[in-house]
């Protein structure tokens, strides 16, 4: 069930609210002072905020500031100001959408379902955990790579081709798509510079990079990294 922080001063504006996105699946959780939003957002973790712009404590301008500094949490920002300012400050701030007072719950409600939407697309990013095989553990999230319970700094290019491997560990991958998949598929390049990638991989990866176990040519095919 999908979580929403809703700071609005209006008591009457919040209870209806909550009613109406409560019916639609929410968990819906309500501050009406300012001062309390970011410390409800930090015990919620709210995978939306519903924000005010004028709050008592704290402006919904500074809260969507210093939202926007520690997370990419979506926000709406509701105010009962029409001046095209207010709208392009509170865009500028951060604020993924904006609605103005009145306003059709209704309409609300579209709104954040289009929004939480497209937000599953950067929390399948921020939650994938880390993968390992044969000693070799990625976390693409902070991109660190230990071997053998040792970091190991890499450049871009062989961070994503290691992890690429490890986490098609045990299945053969052609060179072909290794190249589309680091590369892309518009790369007008030849093989060499993946067969470069690899062998400088090997020589932090492996313990011998001239007789590798980890990263395994399969002539004529690729590579594949030892599932083990």
């Amino acid at each position: 069930m999908p979580k929403l922080l809703l700071v609005e001063d209006e008591k009457s504006i919040a209870e209806g609210l909550a009613i109406t996105l409560e019916s639609e699946g929410f968990q819906v959780a309500w501050v009406k002072d300012g001062l309390d939003a970011i410390p409800a957002w930090e015990r919620i973790r709210p995978d939306l905020v519903i924000l005010d712009l004028m709050l008592p404590g704290m402006s919904g301008t500074e809260i969507c500031r210093t939202l926007r500094s520690r997370s990419d949490v979506p926000i709406i920002m509701l105010t009962a100001r029409e001046a095209e300012v207010d709208r392009v400050v509170g865009l500028e701030l951060g604020a993924d959408d904006y609605v103005t007072k009145p306003f059709s719950p209704r309409e609300l409600v579209a709104r954040i379902k289009a929004i939480l939407r497209r937000a599953p697309l950067v929390e399948a990013v921020e939650e994938e955990a880390p993968v390992e095989a044969s000693g070799v553990r990625v976390d693409r999230v902070r991109h660190e790579v230990q071997v053998d319970g040792v970091e190991v700094d890499l450049p871009p290019k062989e961070f994503d081709l290691l992890a690429y491997l490890v986490e098609h560990a045990g299945r053969v991958l052609t060179r072909g798509q290794l190249i589309d998949e680091i590369w892309g598929s518009d790369y007008v390049g030849d093989t060499k510079t993946l067969d470069v990638h690899i062998r400088r991989l090997r020589t932090r990866v492996e313990q011998h990079p001239h007789a590798p176990e980890r990263i395994q040519t399969v002539r004529g095919v690729g590579y594949r990294f030892a599932d083990r």
